[in-house]
């Protein structure tokens, strides 16, 4: 075990985001400052580095013009071996009614030279956008390092879309999350270490690079991995920990989960809460139970910790559950944050091609 805490310090984070609010044009310099730090760090050149700061400067733009605060969440992503740049708009402002006419360059509803969102099209690689009358504006695009066109997949099997942020007086995050798939499997992680700050986060990273190492070239089962991951946080303050373990071929969705990690699996026609029992992995296990469900084409998996409400409705967002998860990941993180704790949305689907009312898509490297 002691392999796997070391593994910790050297694991590349790619599942929490750094957040930057905005509300004047000094924000705006700082998010795109982090930015081009970021593209930098993982290798992007001149011109990828130059499209991701036009990309976070218009999409910060338009939050203060349009919603006068909001914010803008960065993070690394991976896929297929490459590097990319996540970036999530994220507002509470009136929203859009016409999103199609908001696209066309020169179309501006406060009298300025409205290029804003067809230049973020045009300049990412992956795009998505919610907005609705009244419900806000969250944005998502990705910009791939270059020559990424041959090393990744235009359409992998799996959509995954997250929000992992630490409570707002801390500086790291005691949740974490992870994801292992292998062919028609997939395991998926949450953890929320118990407290907060650079001790919880011990913990819960402690449980995301044990996912990795449990079972080499296979995703691992929920029960069993749970009963490992006790014995490796022994070392550390113990966790809440749930794992899903996603099966395509059998159609099979296999969960277990301990501690006040919350799961849901729906479609349009059924909704199944999935069931965690009391306990803290690493230090007061009392049950690890693990329960099996249909899982069905087109279905939505969401696991989060406590740090969001267990009372939001997708219903209430006409067209959401159709858009990429990180939109929904947001939108719940934006909606239904406790703001009082660490927060962890992840959403999890079997990749579809689609297209819907609200949205506009660009996903050709």
């Amino acid at each position: 075990m002691e392999a796997v805490l070391n593994h910790i310090e050297q694991a590349p984070d790619i599942a929490r985001q750094r957040s930057f609010p905005i509300g004047e044009p000094s924000e705006i310099a700082a998010a795109r400052r982090a930015g081009n730090e970021l593209a930098r760090r993982i290798g992007f050149d001149d011109v990828r580095t130059g499209q991701l700061a036009i990309i976070i400067s218009e999409a910060a733009t338009n939050i203060v013009k349009h919603a006068q605060r909001g914010e803008i969440l960065l993070r690394k992503v991976l896929r297929g071996g490459t590097s990319g740049i996540e970036v999530l708009a994220i507002d509470n402002g009136p929203g859009m009614a016409n999103v199609r006419q908001h696209m066309q360059d020169g179309h501006s509803t406060t009298g300025t030279y409205g290029v804003g969102l067809g230049a973020i099209r045009r300049l990412s690689q992956e795009f998505d956008l919610y907005t609705a009358p009244g419900k806000g504006t969250v944005l998502m695009t990705v910009v791939w390092g270059p020559n990424a066109s041959s090393a990744i997949p235009a359409h992998p099997n799996w959509q995954i879309g997250a929000v992992c942020l630490p409570l707002a007086s801390e500086q790291v995050c005691g949740d974490a999350w992870n994801v292992v798939c292998e062919g028609h499997e997939l395991s998926l992680m949450v953890a929320d270490g118990l407290g907060h700050g650079p001790l919880a986060a011990r913990a819960s990273e402690c449980a995301s690079a044990l996912l990795e190492h449990a079972t080499p070239g296979l995703p691992p089962l929920p029960a069993p991995f749970i009963e490992l991951a006790h014995g490796a946080l022994r070392a550390t303050r113990g966790a809440a920990l749930a794992v899903a373990h996603i099966d395509s071929a059998r159609r099979q969705l296999r969960y277990a989960g301990v501690g006040n990690i919350a799961a849901c699996a729906f479609d349009a026609q059924q909704r199944r809460h999935l069931l965690s029992h009391n306990g803290i992995v690493g230090s007061n296990l009392r049950k690890v139970q693990e329960f099996c469900y249909a899982w069905q084409p087109g279905m939505t998996l969401i696991m989060h910790s406590d740090g969001l409400h267990t009372r939001w409705d997708l219903e209430r967002y006409p067209g959401l559950a159709q858009c990429h998860p990180s939109l929904v990941a947001a939108v719940l993180y934006r909606d239904f944050a406790r703001g009082r704790d660490d927060i962890t949305v992840v959403v999890l689907r079997e990749h579809e091609e689609h297209r819907h009312a609200g949205a506009e898509r660009n996903d050709t490297p």
